[in-house]
């Protein structure tokens, strides 16, 4: 499993938000300064969020985000406001190697075929739920869609790639929803990059002694932020057992 250290971005600043709630921030540092740090600690990807977009819609941090590209070597996975075609093309222009698709990709699944036709793998899907429904708009809006039902009808779909985020653990590093996730991910024919709740070392080893092959990877945001333990440390943790 592969770790991917999160820098969600609003008003310039690297941030974090508990349970998807925009009042409820804690600021941090520079975006490139965080970048750079995980960096250095040995990541092997990022995972950037456009606060400011995936709230209003429309990129906003592109600026940000091309800071970070230049600053460090390892790539970009960007989500947040990326609901058309030409926000996909400048925010692959300003330095991601992948962008999330969320809101749009439930929205508008011929949009989403006609990213995946032309972009393919630099195509991910993000599905983030609240109660088990897929929720959009930055996480303001719930659907009436099942968030299980939802991936697999991605994955079937043809999507490669989806990030799932359960909005009720996200920032608290409670831990993972480990049953919800065998569930959604046992048989999956896609990638699945597991996001949300992650506070310790135990809830990475946890992660990975699922052993479910689709679950690819996990994003930690809040935990590395605040020194609960290193980007090396958290590699260590998700490596299959020696």
């Amino acid at each position: 499993m592969i770790l991917y250290p999160a820098i969600d971005i609003r008003g310039g600043r690297a941030v974090r938000l508990t349970q998807g709630d925009y009042d409820r921030e804690t600021a941090y540092d520079d975006p490139v300064a965080a970048a750079e740090r995980w960096s250095e600690g040995g990541a092997e990807w990022l995972h950037v969020v456009d606060l400011d977009g995936a709230r209003s819609g429309a990129s906003a941090n592109l600026e940000h985000v091309g800071r970070i590209s230049e600053a460090v070597d390892a790539p970009l996975q960007l989500g947040g406001g990326l609901r058309d075609s030409e926000a996909v093309e400048r925010a692959l222009d300003a330095g991601a190697e992948r962008v999330v698709i969320g809101t749009a990709a439930l929205r508008d699944r011929q949009f989403l075929e006609a990213m995946l036709d032309r972009h393919g793998q630099r195509i991910v899907v993000g599905v983030d739920a609240r109660g088990g429904m897929a929720a959009t708009e930055g996480w303001v809006e719930t659907s009436n869609e099942p968030a299980p039902a939802l991936i697999r009808e991605l994955a079937v779909g043809g999507a490669s790639r989806i990030v799932f985020t359960p909005i009720e653990v996200d920032g608290t590093m409670a831990g993972p929803p480990l049953q919800e996730l065998r569930a959604i991910a046992g048989d999956l024919d896609a990638e699945l990059i597991y996001s949300g709740g992650v506070g310790t070392l135990d809830h990475l080893r946890a992660l990975a002694a699922l052993e479910l092959p689709a679950l690819g990877g996990a994003i930690v945001g809040r935990a590395l932020y605040e020194g609960r333990f290193t980007v090396a440390e958290a590699i260590e943790a998700l490596a299959p057992p020696r």
